[in-house]
């Protein structure tokens, strides 16, 4: 530890993989469970088939101002009426295939973390306008998390000198430059913050900059409508992530949400699903972000993450609290385990070479 930040090189303070404990197998087991795929497969049916109503978002489903499907307006068949319109026919078509082809890969491969420097690398050079290599990964990464704990760290100009900063959510920097850097090379995202920027004129979401590229994942299948249309207008590219790369972060989340669950209650893991929002637990984007930078970083650098009771919540809102959806506790674990134990980590292939990882605070 030095100035204030975590500085653990998992080589010569923690030994050897020798130190590591075996994985329990029926954390395994349960975190290869993701009790939300049954209503994900009936809600993407229902899309597949046009039925927006079953949805539970009673109101019109925008994208970029250029189309508008009002739930309430139906056809005979049942389908909003302006899908017999021949231009959004067309948006429909690619829609389904779109989605179709998004479902259809979204299952668990170990070698995933293999091939994010080939998923995203390539996108984000060419608009960049470096000579696309590939495989070539940056020599170094800064995940900003939006903590209020980075009000007081000044971490601005260090932030900066990484060749890549990725931030999350849109997260304002202005008039915080001296902690939290100006420099931003990837905007990390979750499809809800599209879905709000699709209501704006050319689908604007570019608090960086119009040309920085932005990475998201999927919430809600619905958003591929979003996505779609906010592809089109964009200068900078707009990348959904790979689907087996969110379901490892969801196995790897929900596997350290079990094992702080058990270690810390001692109760049966069948009693863990009603205390973390069953079918709605999910990963946060911070810890999607932090998993692509050490996929395509040879150096990651985590800041902004964590929590302090004696400072707001996120350095640029008035948010109170995060969303009980996630755990975070567990994905500090997860964090740590980066630092200082790496190998630790379950589902990621053994031929992957983790990056490291120091955590600021």
């Amino acid at each position: 530890m030095r100035h204030g930040f975590i500085q653990l090189r998992n080589d010569l303070l923690f030994g050897d993989i020798a130190d590591i404990p075996p994985l329990n197998q029926t954390l395994l087991n349960y975190a290869s469970i993701d009790l939300s795929d049954p209503e994900l497969k009936r809600e993407v049916e229902a899309l597949l088939d046009g039925n927006f109503g079953n949805q539970g978002r009673q109101r019109s489903f925008l994208s970029a101002g250029k189309y508008r499907v009002d739930l309430a307006a139906k056809s005979a068949r049942g389908l909003p009426i302006q899908l017999r319109s021949p231009e959004f026919y067309q948006v429909w078509l690619s829609f389904r295939r779109i989605l179709r082809s998004w479902f259809r890969n979204r299952r668990f491969q170990s070698d995933t973390m293999l091939d994010v420097v080939n998923l995203v690398q390539g996108f984000v050079d060419e608009n960049t306008g470096k000579k696309i290599r590939a495989g070539r990964k940056y020599k170094s990464c800064a995940v900003v998390g939006n903590s209020g704990i980075l009000l007081k760290s000044e971490y601005g100009v260090l932030i900066d000198s990484h060749e890549a900063v990725i931030r999350l959510n849109n997260a304002r920097i202005s008039s915080f430059e001296a902690n939290v850097g100006k420099k931003t090379t990837i905007s990390f995202v979750n499809s809800h913050i599209l879905h709000s920027c699709a209501r704006r004129i050319d689908c604007y979401c570019h608090p960086y900059g119009v040309n920085v590229p932005i990475i998201m994942y999927i919430c809600q299948p619905a958003h591929f409508f979003d996505y779609m249309a906010c592809n089109s207008s964009e200068r900078a590219p707009l990348i959904v992530t790979d689907s087996h790369f969110d379901v490892l972060c969801a196995r790897i989340v929900k596997y350290y949400s079990l094992k702080r669950f058990a270690e810390t209650t001692g109760k049966n893991l069948e009693q863990w699903s009603p205390l973390h929002e069953g079918l709605l637990f999910h990963y946060s984007s911070g810890m999607q972000a932090v998993m692509l930078a050490v996929g395509v970083c040879d150096k990651v650098s985590i800041f902004g993450f964590g929590k302090s009771t004696d400072i707001k919540h996120h350095y640029h809102t008035n948010q109170k609290g995060e969303l009980p959806l996630h755990d975070y506790e567990a994905e500090y674990d997860l964090y740590h385990d980066l630092v200082r134990r790496p190998k630790a980590i379950p589902f990621i292939s053994e031929k992957f070479k983790f990056p490291p990882v120091v955590i600021y605070q």
